[in-house]
């Protein structure tokens, strides 16, 4: 149940209901800690009356004080060292009559009477008397103030004659404790004491302690409201912009939400926005790539695909053994197209989840250029007399921040479209340099007709339509994944033809190396 309730809160409000629930347990043992503390405070007190009392009786029998005005008040003189520490002590005979008082020990003995007019208050009700004969520790506040006769009278007859019996009055502001006990001798019930004391310390460290309470809560509380405000303001307000940014993206909502204010920002839901944001642009530009590829590839194999159905209708019809071995040649052309298309497409999708995997490191061109040359020597020296040379400036690396298979796919892919372009018998050139800015340059060099474009950046798009004859057995998608994955290493590509002789120069300049941060 309380789980399923937080499940369905927003941050700030379990932040909240988790708080309150604590000040509710705090406040509940708070309740109960200064509910008991003045009961124990006042039974600390009264322990200390008990034993003046039991000490007191203990004096009088072994003295064999009797209980009457005359002797009390001399056993008072000779003893008041005991009672020095206490407000007034007070004895009754047996019959309730004062007998002696504290406070009267340096006045006439017929004072007494009068003294004691000064304690007698108001006569108990039934209500009180019923709850004195009851209970300990009875509060009796001014509303209803009674004497001190009529509670040991009550006192006398209730079942805890002969226990000692604490309870507290609040007298025109002062908070008083009164112990009283019955004297017992020979089993004979012969009189009282009554020990009362000033007990305002009890009542200031209760109010000590509420004031300490009550300040703590209520600074704990506006902390907790400024701390909400700050968590609210400065971490949830953003959390949600985020939430409705994403949303917006899911449900391609056209409502714009900013959040470049948070991307500013140096703490980590800066660092998350600007995460967000890049890899939303970055969906979003994968997502368009994705669909101009495939409008563009829809629209390249409708191509051989008219082509291929004109040539089967027409191959039914003709008889002639030339003209079907043409049309046979187109059938077969188109389906190597449409084939390598769908290869090429395959491998770029296959691509582009592995890039997602491999990482950055130092490598050396040199190794992965020579052994990609040595293997293309290998196939077309002895077919088609193409020889591919390799040179360099002399250093002995060329280091850069790259994938490893992924320079041999741009070095392969230059070479299968410099091939393509090439005569039988022709060399083609890789070289290797560093320029002025200490950037490592490749540049693969062909002899075959060059570009006929002046704007040889066009060469560079999907199915570029402009091939020689024998390029049909080529998806078109070759300088284009060429450029994707050299931008990926924040290199360039250029295309230019040369100007000694005829040909073509395709040149890559890759960055200086950086330090890698895994």
């Amino acid at each position: 149940m309380f789980s399923y309730l937080l499940k369905n809160l927003s941050i700030l409000k379990k932040f909240l209901f988790i708080n309150l629930i604590f000040f509710t347990i705090i406040g509940l043992f708070t309740f109960l800690y200064l509910k008991n503390i003045q009961p124990n405070l006042i039974k600390k007190k009264s322990s200390n009356h008990i034993n003046i009392i039991d000490n007191t009786i203990e004096n009088l029998n072994r003295l064999e004080i009797k209980f009457n005005e005359e002797d009390i008040r001399r056993f008072l003189f000779s003893t008041r060292f005991i009672f020095q520490s206490l407000d007034r002590v007070i004895f009754f005979n047996n019959n309730l009559d004062l007998i002696g008082d504290t406070d009267t020990l340096d006045l006439d003995p017929r004072s007494f009477s009068s003294r004691l007019d000064i304690i007698e208050l108001e006569i108990l009700s039934e209500k009180k008397t019923k709850e004195i004969t009851e209970e300990k520790n009875i509060n009796i506040g001014n509303e209803n103030l009674v004497s001190l006769k009529d509670i040991l009278f009550n006192y006398a007859g209730s079942k805890k004659n002969g226990i000692p019996f604490t309870f507290t009055q609040e007298e025109f502001n002062n908070f008083k404790l009164t112990t009283i006990r019955n004297v017992f001798r020979e089993d004979k019930n012969i009189g009282y004491i009554a020990i009362i004391e000033n007990a305002n310390d009890v009542r200031a460290a209760i109010d000590e302690r509420k004031t300490f309470i009550i300040r703590t809560a209520f600074a704990v509380g506006i902390v907790i409201l400024i701390f909400s405000f700050v968590l609210n303001r400065y971490f949830l307000k953003p959390i949600q912009n985020l939430v409705n940014y994403t949303n917006m993206i899911k449900n391609k909502d056209h409502k714009k939400i900013n959040i470049d204010n948070l991307k500013v920002r140096n703490d980590e839901l800066g660092l998350l926005s600007k995460s967000l944001d890049d890899m939303t642009l970055e969906l979003q530009k994968r997502i368009s790539h994705a669909e101009n590829f495939s409008t563009d590839l829809v629209h390249e194999i409708r191509n051989p695909l008219a082509s291929l159905k004109s040539a089967s209708e027409i191959l039914n019809d003709t008889k002639e053994a030339d003209e079907r071995i043409k049309l046979i040649n187109i059938l077969s052309h188109d389906v190597q197209r449409i084939e390598r298309l769908i290869t090429d497409y395959s491998q770029i999708l296959k691509d582009e989840v592995a890039l997602s995997k491999e990482k950055f490191r130092k490598i050396d061109l040199i190794p992965i250029i020579q052994s990609v040359v040595d293997d293309y020597n290998s196939i077309y020296q002895a077919k088609s007399g193409i020889k591919i040379s390799y040179n360099n400036d002399g250093k002995k690396s060329y280091i850069i921040n790259g994938i490893e298979n992924r320079i041999e796919q741009i070095v392969a892919n230059l070479l299968d479209n410099a091939i393509s372009f090439s005569i039988n018998n022709h060399n083609i050139e890789v070289k290797v340099t560093k320029n002025s800015n200490n950037q490592v340059v490749v540049n693969i060099i062909d002899e075959g007709p060059g570009f006929k474009e002046r704007d040889t950046a066009k060469i560079f798009k999907r199915f570029y339509s402009n091939r020689p004859d024998k390029f049909g057995q080529h998806s078109g998608l070759g300088l284009n994944i060429v450029k994707n994955l050299v931008e990926l290493h924040k290199a360039t590509i250029t295309a230019s033809n040369r100007i000694d002789k005829s040909g073509a120069n395709l040149e890559v300049i890759f960055p200086k190396p950086q330090r890698l941060i895994d």
